[in-house]
């Protein structure tokens, strides 16, 4: 009897011994199975490749440059320059903390353009400050009567965009006769014995459009094709809203053209009356073309 439950006692820890094994084979199978699963899962699994392209796109997010932001600081020698009298202008470029700006890049062969128009807008003039370090830029000039005037700075910092910061000078002296800012009566100008007609100046507020100049000589009407390099280019535009808020340098579509076409490319922002200047340059002289457009 004893014996007879010897021999039970041994066949069932044997059978649950088997069944351990059989049990731990299978574990383990299923852990392998599950880790070449979880080795894959980036390439076979839609969820996990969602989360492995949703990792990649924060390092590449935390990895985007910031946008460089910058101001403009204004000074003139004088406290309040005089009509015909030259004035030191010295405008320093630097970012929202106040650390001067030391790069820019070059834009049509110049780090900075200085625009200056008078209220009226009759008075335009395109010029080019010495950089002299650290962010500062400096320029003598000289303004030809008494009256408001309003500044442009036109740059490019580096690793920034394109960028435009301006301010309002007094001059003191006798102020000129102010001009009416109405639309051209002509679609073309006569300067310096060029003819210069405007094409397609009906421009619409929010639409691409393309502003063709036509050159030819006043007197004989013969298409002017020798028009020489302005700054690296054919020639530019800058344009200028009534109010002088809105401000567009525009650079030509085919920068190494000679006439007798010179056309650029530009969206008015809003309706209104703007101010149209085209600068060009030939027998080593430039030459500027006013017109003035209303935008619908």
């Amino acid at each position: 009897m004893e014996a007879k439950m010897k021999r039970i006692y041994l066949i069932g820890l044997l059978a649950v011994l088997v069944l351990v094994a059989a049990c731990g084979k299978q574990n383990k199978q299923e852990t392998d199975n599950h880790g070449a699963h979880g080795g894959n899962s980036q390439v076979a699994s839609p969820a996990a490749s969602s989360a492995g392209e949703h990792g990649a796109h924060g390092e590449e997010h935390s990895g985007e440059t910031k946008k460089l932001e910058t101001n403009a600081e204004w000074k003139w020698s004088e406290e309040t320059p005089k009509s015909g009298e030259n004035t030191v202008i010295t405008v320093q470029i630097q970012d929202t903390d106040g650390k001067a700006i030391e790069a820019f890049d070059i834009n049509h062969e110049k780090k900075l353009h200085l625009i200056a128009v008078s209220k009226d807008l009759s008075y335009f003039d395109h010029i080019h400050p010495e950089y002299k370090g650290n962010g500062q830029f400096e320029i003598t000039t000289s303004f030809p009567s008494g009256g408001d005037y309003k500044l442009f700075a036109d740059y490019i910092p580096t690793g920034g965009s394109a960028t435009t910061k301006s301010e309002w000078i007094k001059v003191e002296g006798l102020a000129a006769e102010q001009v009416p800012i109405k639309p051209s009566d002509e679609h073309f100008v006569i300067v310096d014995g060029v003819e210069i007609t405007l094409e397609n100046n009906h421009p619409e507020a929010g639409k691409e459009m393309e502003l063709n100049f036509k050159l030819s000589d006043a007197k004989s009407k013969d298409p002017i094709t020798d028009l020489e390099p302005y700054l690296g280019a054919v020639g530019h535009v800058v344009i200028l809203s009534e109010d002088t808020e809105q401000y567009l340098h525009v650079h030509p579509m085919e920068e190494k053209a000679k006439g007798p076409e010179a056309k650029f490319m530009t969206i008015f922002p809003s309706a209104g009356v703007y101010k149209i200047w085209g600068q060009f340059q030939r027998n080593g002289k430039t030459f500027i073309s006013p017109f003035v457009v209303e935008v619908k």
